[in-house]
């Protein structure tokens, strides 16, 4: 039964991403309380079904797929939602989407490579995923903040992605000489 665990939280993540986006712009205030709710138990669920996941060795091929799946719509979602509501520039999904589309397309690869074998993610992965989420969550609560810092507070996001993109093609080419 734990096996089926992080599948299950993976798709309650999926599921979320409607959610977060109705709550988001249902709220006619400033600020965003039940999206960030939304959001941050989306994020929650993330943590808990890797956790799960390691733990009770409950791993699968569908978890695999459906837990950077939840990840990455969530993320998208909530820089469209911020974009639309112009806090932040047009070109941050430019360049997320295009960071999440050269992770998908590299995963894929090295799946297919390594005839399934995937590395594991890393802390500088992690970490920019937390940040990205205190830098969304402060900008949907603190809607006062300057055009100008908002950018950067995104940016800033923006770049820990791309390091820790760089980091990921460093340990996938590692991982593949080792072969």
């Amino acid at each position: 039964m734990v096996k089926v665990v992080p599948n299950i939280l993976s798709l309650f993540r999926v599921a979320l991403v409607p959610v977060f986006i109705m709550a988001y712009f249902a709220d006619k205030n400033d600020v965003k309380v039940l999206a960030v709710f939304v959001f941050a138990l989306a994020s929650f669920s993330d943590f808990l079904d890797g956790y799960i996941a390691r733990k009770f060795q409950a791993t699968s091929n569908l978890g695999r797929i459906l837990d950077p799946l939840g990840d990455k719509l969530m993320m998208i979602s909530v820089l469209v939602c911020i974009t639309v509501d112009a806090i932040v520039p047009i070109w941050a999904v430019i360049v997320a989407g295009t960071k999440e589309l050269l992770m998908a397309i590299g995963g894929y690869v090295v799946h297919r490579v390594s005839k399934g074998a995937v590395p594991q993610s890393n802390l500088l992965g992690k970490t920019s995923t937390v940040y990205f989420f205190l830098v969304c969550v402060s900008l949907m609560l603190f809607r006062a903040i300057p055009s100008g810092v908002a950018t950067g507070l995104i940016s800033s996001a923006l770049v820990v992605m791309l390091v820790a993109l760089a980091s990921y093609v460093h340990t996938y080419i590692k991982y593949m000489k080792s072969r």
